[in-house]
Order: C-alpha cells, then structure tokens, then sequence
C-alpha cells in the first residue's frame, strides 16, 4: 500500500468511476485497475464492488474513511519535510543576554516569523558565560550576546557596541557634575550587577584604572532592574543607554569621562565544524543584517 493507490481509491470513491479516476491520476485504466486489486489483496478484503454503478463494501467504507486522514497526515508531512529541507521550518532555541532580549530582540523576532511563520523559536536569557556554555553542549542553536572570555572555542560576530551612561537620581550631588568621572564614585554608592556579569568586569576594570579607593557597592542581580533601584533613590548606577527610554521619574543621566565605557555585542556560534541548520542559518543572517542596520558603522 502507497500514497498514490490511497489517492486512486479515494478518487474512484470520488467520481464513481475507474475510468473518471484514471483520467484524474494520468493513468490509463488498467493501471488503476491494477492498483486496486493489488490493494485488495494485500488488505485481503474486498473494497469495491464492480457493476455497471461501483458501490464499497463494508470494509471498503471503512477503509474509505479512515484513509482519508492518512493521506492528509502523509501530504503534511511530506510538506513540513520539504519546509525543514529548505529551512522554512523547524526550531531554533536561542540564547540572549539583556539589555538586547527585551529592548530590541522582540521587534526583529516579529519581523522574522511574519516572513518564516512556520518555524518556531525558543528564546532563553542568560548571561554570556552560561550561554558559551549551553551553545558548547548543544543547548542552544545561537547566542546574541557581548564577547565570550579569551580562549573560547566559540565564534563570535561582533555586530554593534552597547553605549553606557550614569543613572543617577535628580538631587543626587554628582547630578551638579555635566560629565561623571570614575574618580567621583568613590564616596557614593553604585549599584552593581553580578558577578559573572561581563558588564560588571567592564565597569571593574575602568574602575581600577582610576584611584584605588574602595567603593560602597550593591550588588542587584538584573541589569533591566538597575534603573528602578536608582529611582528609589538607593544610589547610582552605569547602565545600557537603551534602557533608559523615558529615563525614569525622578532620574537623571551623565555620560562618563575617561574610558569609554561600552560593550561589544554579536552573535556567538559554534565552530563551521559544527554546520548550522538551515531555520537556524536563515535567523543569523537576518539578525545580523537588523542589526547592522540599526548600528551601521
């Protein structure tokens, strides 16, 4: 039993006729014929009965109804097979850092899937160290995210730098300052991200640059909630600018002198060794080309 008899059978219930049915197939009525006695003895079962009107049998009702089904679950499925072939469907499990995954991740995701609707992402925030890890044991397809450490397997395509500011609340005494240098920290309290956070290692090593002072920190474990803890008035903080729109009640912001103070952002994959699927493929080469848009040199 194949695709094309189920079609033939189903045809032959449709029009009434072998000969209708063969001219609907292409084929000559012989061959029909052919495919149905075949089918009849693989099922073992009669399923048509021939007179000068062909009726089904019990078992060729039976057979009828049911086949209906199986012949619409095979098309779907060659159809989906010919999408994944050419990678217009399938899923992608995709790793994200913030600020990205909430500020500029979700506007070109919906651009993408209005073009491939049939392919489905999984989207899952972290911060770049367990994402380098995840991509390596095969958790994730792709990883939007700052550099990885030195020495890492991975690739990376760095596509765009995360510009930072000074957040400080209104009538905070640096708000007098029109630029913030990291020698006025010290003194005042700044909130602090953690410690695996790259981020954090940026805003460390410019920090160290400067005098050695020991600084009042308060760690906050997420890099968006920064900017409502500083709105309380709990101290001051280096945040992503994007974050800031509308800066929050309250607030203010500076730039920073001495050191540029940013982060550069790509997309991480494993090695060519390691080729990607085709859905996967197509997301990276539309992230990178929104992105370089949004960031052109």
């Amino acid at each position: 039993m194949d695709l094309k008899t189920l079609k033939t059978f189903q045809m032959i219930v449709k029009y009434g006729s072998f000969n209708r049915a063969a001219d609907e197939m292409n084929y000559v009525q012989s061959t029909v014929t052919m495919q149905i006695q075949k089918l009849e003895s693989d099922l073992g079962v009669q399923l048509i009965e021939r007179a000068k009107k062909i009726r089904l049998t019990e078992a060729g009702r039976l057979f009828y109804e049911q086949s209906l089904q199986i012949v619409k679950n095979i098309e779907q499925l060659e159809t989906n097979l010919s999408d994944l072939k050419l990678g217009e469907s399938g899923n992608i499990r995709l790793g994200v850092t913030e600020p990205t995954a909430s500020y500029r991740l979700p506007a070109i995701l919906e651009r993408f899937l209005t073009q491939f609707p049939k392919i489905r992402i999984s989207v899952e925030f972290a911060n770049t160290p367990t994402l380098s890890e995840r991509l390596l044991k095969g958790d994730i397809d792709l990883a939007l995210c700052s550099a990885p450490d030195l020495g890492s397997e991975l690739i990376f395509e760095p596509l765009f730098k995360e510009e930072f500011v000074v957040l400080l609340p209104e009538n905070h005494p640096l708000a007098q300052k029109a630029v913030i240098a990291p020698e006025d920290i010290p003194g005042h309290r700044l909130l602090i991200t953690s410690a695996t956070c790259p981020y954090r290692r940026k805003l460390e090593m410019v920090l160290q640059e400067s005098r050695n002072i020991p600084i009042d920190t308060m760690e906050i474990g997420s890099m968006t909630a920064l900017k409502y803890y500083v709105e309380s008035g709990l101290g001051i903080a280096l945040v992503p600018e994007i974050i800031l729109k509308p800066v929050p009640a309250g607030t203010t912001i500076r730039p920073m002198s001495g050191n540029l103070i940013d982060m550069t952002f790509g997309i991480l994959s494993k090695p060519s060794e390691y080729p990607l699927k085709l859905a996967s493929s197509k997301l990276y080469q539309f992230l990178k080309q929104e992105l370089l848009e949004q960031f052109p040199d």
